[in-house]
């Protein structure tokens, strides 16, 4: 089986909200934790973080395990996706350009 393709940032939430492997409030807490994650991103590119780059990374890392840990038991195959992107949305998370245009 070929590789699939990795997730991009607007695919990924589209596909976390389609999930039933999630349920609603975790969902909403989730979001809420994304939506925070982003904001400590968009922080640290307008220089305005007290955040070192490496501490944003390990934000985004235990993030990106918590989704895979609820979604492997229900949806093994978006968690397998979100695992195998976890590379390239890290680069558009810590490139300017790419993030300024999410």
């Amino acid at each position: 089986m070929p590789a699939q393709p990795a997730l991009d940032l607007r695919s990924l939430e589209q596909r976390l909200r389609d999930t039933h492997a999630i349920g609603v409030f975790t969902k909403l807490s989730l979001k809420n934790q994304v939506d925070d994650l982003l904001e400590q991103f968009r922080a640290f590119h307008h220089g305005q973080s007290t955040i070192a780059l490496a501490m944003l990374r390990q934000h985004f890392e235990l993030l990106l395990l918590k989704v895979v840990s609820l979604l492997q038991g229900g949806d093994a195959q978006l968690a397998a996706a979100i695992s195998s992107s976890r590379d390239a949305l890290w680069t558009v998370l810590v490139d300017p350009t790419k993030f300024a245009q999410l």
